[in-house]
């Protein structure tokens, strides 16, 4: 009997506990991305994996083995790359960067994308305004990305003068902001 009543006061806290979750994730302001909501409350990983947009991203995060990374506390500022925008890259990149024996070439091009910080617009308008219109960016890879902001539209530029426009951003998560980005950036 008290095991009986054991298991119905764990299994009562248990529903209790999905019930609060659920409720504090449906009053979450999220972004859609990739065809699912992205939840303040997850990290950029819990939330990357759920967006169909990203999921070449998301296999190379895991063959450069920086998915532990990114479920840190950070704070990151992670510009991403879609499936789209993977898919200009020349035929067989992709495939190439992936392979075990790339994995520092992949770390590099991958943390390029990624600056320390939370930077959402209302940070990125105040650095390119200190900046005359331009706002110089350090990667944690040490590269230089540089932002700026023409007809209300966000734009980086990387080191061998490739530009991505940022088609959806502040998508805010626990450890940090993520802003889609349209091409891959590369640096030198």
């Amino acid at each position: 009997m008290k095991a009986l009543k054991f298991t119905s006061l764990v299994l009562a806290a248990v529903l209790s506990f999905s019930v609060a979750k659920a409720q504090t994730m449906s009053d979450e302001k999220t972004v859609e991305v990739g065809g699912a909501q992205m939840y303040p409350s997850k990290n950029i990983v819990e939330n990357a994996v759920n967006s169909k947009d990203h999921t070449t991203l998301v296999a190379a995060v895991k063959a450069a083995g920086l998915v532990e990374t990114l479920q840190g506390a950070g704070p990151f500022t992670v510009f991403a790359p879609t499936n789209a925008a993977f898919d200009m890259l020349p035929k067989g990149t992709v495939e190439t960067l992936v392979k075990p024996e790339n994995k520092a070439t992949l770390t590099g091009i991958l943390t390029y994308h990624v600056v320390a910080g939370r930077l959402g617009t209302a940070e990125l308008d105040e650095w390119i305004k200190k900046g005359n219109g331009t706002a110089e960016l350090t990667t944690v890879a040490g590269g230089k990305l540089w932002i700026m902001k023409k007809g209300g539209k966000y734009m980086l530029k990387d080191e061998k003068g490739g530009m991505a426009n940022i088609t959806i951003k502040n998508v805010y998560q626990s450890n940090g902001v993520i802003h889609v980005i349209d091409h891959v950036v590369m640096p030198k």
